[in-house]
């Protein structure tokens, strides 16, 4: 049997049962909370219900210790179903990452058990007012006084900040050595001195509350920095390289999703005594649509696995699945809009949000323009 590209059964199984669960329990909330640009409670419990809300959480922490690509194909269907609900397992992903990347073992051992139980989630807390695709440019300070440490800042753009328990926060400690000058800690949202700007009122991933965080004087104790200091920074770059990867994998399900409802109106629409899906100018649409996403899909799943063995491309690979595919959700959305004609355009049919929920895709994470020069440089190096 010639098993080359081709899905492994258990991850083939993975897929099946997310899609049970989001299809019965996530997809009839996705709706509301972009209406209500409310988190979908019911959602996020019928997730951890399943034990997919932090899948990649490791074995000896109490997780499912799903591999990248199932991490990845848990965050593909669950976006498929609502994009806002796929930041959960995104969101614990990358809020954690830096823990399994870099963190000692009794800090593991304090934080990542209950994102796994459920208990708690975890945010990334990089971007700033005046440091995004320049994250380096930072301005938060950590300073160290006796046995602790104490944080001032604002960090900006934070997913699922407020509602998170525990928060990855980057802070320059050395401002003469900029990018080797910087440090990242764990924050608990009940620290004194944490709190959190209002909910931004975003164009998609409404569901999903992104704020501020200030952090005014946080005091905490020494044992919550992660790794060594000034070694921050390239734990973020790091962590970046892995959770790139989900962001392609959200954006292949969001695709997906339009791509399956836009396949079924065009098998039931008539038009000129005919289905729309008879029509030559439809087809020519929907081979694109789907051959994009396939592309988009393989990309993905390769950099997954890149990610699981931690080969040293991984830095190419997730710019280039993160990139290709979130463009490719944007075109996939947009033509799926059209297919419904003025249907597509009302919020009575679901691709309009999801048209609205791929943008975000080419944006963080690091944009698409600055995916390219990752790209770029990578291929320079060479």
């Amino acid at each position: 049997m010639f098993e080359a590209y081709q899905l492994p059964e258990e991850h083939a199984a993975v897929r099946e049962a997310v899609r049970a669960v989001c299809d019965a329990k996530v997809a009839p909330h996705a709706a509301a909370a972009d209406e209500t640009a409310e988190f979908p409670q019911a959602s996020y419990d019928a997730l951890r219900a399943a034990d997919f809300h932090a899948p990649h959480i490791p074995a000896a922490y109490g997780g499912a210790g799903a591999d990248a690509l199932a991490t990845a194909i848990v965050i593909e269907e669950v976006a498929r179903a609502c994009a806002c609900s796929s930041l959960v397992p995104a969101g614990n992903k990358l809020g954690t990452m830096p823990l399994l990347l870099a963190g000692d073992e009794p800090l593991r051992q304090r934080y990542l058990p209950p994102v796994a139980r459920g208990e708690a989630m975890f945010s990334y807390c990089l971007s700033e007012p005046e440091a995004g695709s320049d994250a380096a440019g930072m301005r938060t300070r950590a300073e160290r006084d006796g046995d602790t440490w104490v944080l001032n800042g604002v960090k900006r753009w934070i997913t699922n900040a407020g509602l998170s328990e525990y928060y990855t926060v980057f802070a320059v400690t050395d401002p003469s050595a900029r990018s080797r000058g910087i440090s990242a800690f764990v924050v608990e949202r009940s620290d004194p001195g944490v709190s959190f700007g209002a909910p931004e009122k975003k164009l998609g991933i409404k569901g999903s509350p992104t704020r501020e965080v200030y952090l005014d004087n946080v005091r905490i104790p020494a044992d919550r920095i992660i790794g060594a200091p000034g070694t921050g920074f390239a734990t973020a770059m790091r962590t970046l390289d892995h959770t790139r990867v989900t962001i392609a994998a959200q954006a292949v399900g969001i695709a997906q999703g339009a791509l399956d409802h836009a396949l079924g109106y065009v098998r039931e629409r008539r038009q000129f005594g005919r289905p729309i899906a008879d029509f030559q100018g439809i087809q020519f649409m929907l081979a694109d649509m789907g051959m994009t996403l396939e592309a988009a899909r393989q990309l993905t799943y390769a950099a997954a696995g890149k990610s699981e063995r931690g080969e040293p491309d991984l830095t190419y690979f997730g710019a280039a699945a993160k990139c290709f595919a979130s463009d490719a959700a944007m075109r996939i959305t947009t033509d799926a809009v059209q297919l419904l004609g003025g249907y597509g355009y009302t919020r009575d049919f679901p691709l309009e949000r999801m048209m609205r929920d791929a943008k975000i895709t080419q944006i963080y994470e690091g944009t698409n323009q600055v995916q390219r020069v990752v790209m770029a440089r990578q291929l320079l190096a060479d």
